[in-house]
């Protein structure tokens, strides 16, 4: 005997319904926002062997309900003392995971404050582990891609008044990243940021801030694929060529 099924079948509407849900939580996790956007003109913050040191990692943040141009070099009102080792096309932007604050302020026993670390974006919705060398944002009329981790200098020691940071920062890999601006334009102060494009080489900045920690060269694999990554930064990628010519046979 045949039976009418129960069963019930998606209609044609709720197909659609369900590719607009779906396209939805895509676009959502393709979207950074941004906690605040920060920007500084270089100051003194601090003496080494009686010398004045210049930086403008003292940032502030900027009023959310504006825009600001971004140059191929920085943010507008944004700007560096040392420019041989900060700055320039591929660290036009700072960006920093806001996630990683709480824990900082619990490591350190102290409150951060606004852009701690120097950062020109704090952000939220992506880590080290998932932002890729390669990957493209859209933020307003700019487009921007990902070159490479930081290296914290000396300067951050002067800045947060602690012997430990540059270290802690090193060791943990919570080092944030540097954007080159491949289309310079008007950017909201307030967000949102779309990823553009996702690089389909898949390594990411922890990748990159690993590779370069390899002095021994153990993952020699890791560090010539970091190496071989056209859009990394080529501060970046020299030292890990060189790296890798030494220990060839």
């Amino acid at each position: 005997m045949n039976r009418t099924s129960t069963r019930s079948h998606p209609r044609p509407g709720d197909r659609l319904v369900h590719r607009q849900v779906q396209e939805s939580l895509k676009e959502r996790r393709n979207l950074i926002q941004l906690a605040s956007v920060n920007v500084a003109t270089p100051s003194v913050i601090g003496q080494v062997q009686g010398e004045h040191v210049w930086s403008g990692i003292r940032k502030s943040p900027v009023d959310t309900a504006g825009s600001l141009w971004l140059s191929e070099i920085n943010l507008s009102g944004d700007g560096q003392a040392d420019l041989e080792v900060h700055g320039g096309v591929d660290k036009a932007v700072y960006a920093y995971p806001s996630e990683h604050l709480a824990g900082w302020s619990l490591e350190l026993g102290e409150s951060l404050g606004a852009a701690p670390f120097g950062e020109n974006l704090s952000t939220l919705g992506v880590l080290e582990q998932e932002a890729r060398i390669g990957d493209v944002w859209e933020w307003g009329t700019a487009l921007l891609q990902v070159t490479q981790p930081r290296w914290p200098c000396y300067k951050l020691v002067l800045h947060r008044g602690r012997s430990d940071v540059q270290k802690r920062m090193l060791s943990t890999g919570r080092t944030g990243w540097y954007l080159r601006v491949l289309r310079p334009g008007e950017v909201p102060a307030s967000g949102p940021i779309v990823v553009d494009a996702q690089d389909p080489r898949r390594v990411t900045v922890r990748d990159a801030h690993l590779a370069m920690r390899d002095t021994a060269l153990r993952q020699p694999d890791l560090v010539q694929s970091v190496a071989d990554h056209p859009a990394l930064a080529e501060q970046w990628r020299a030292p890990l060529a060189a790296r890798l010519g030494r220990h060839r046979p």
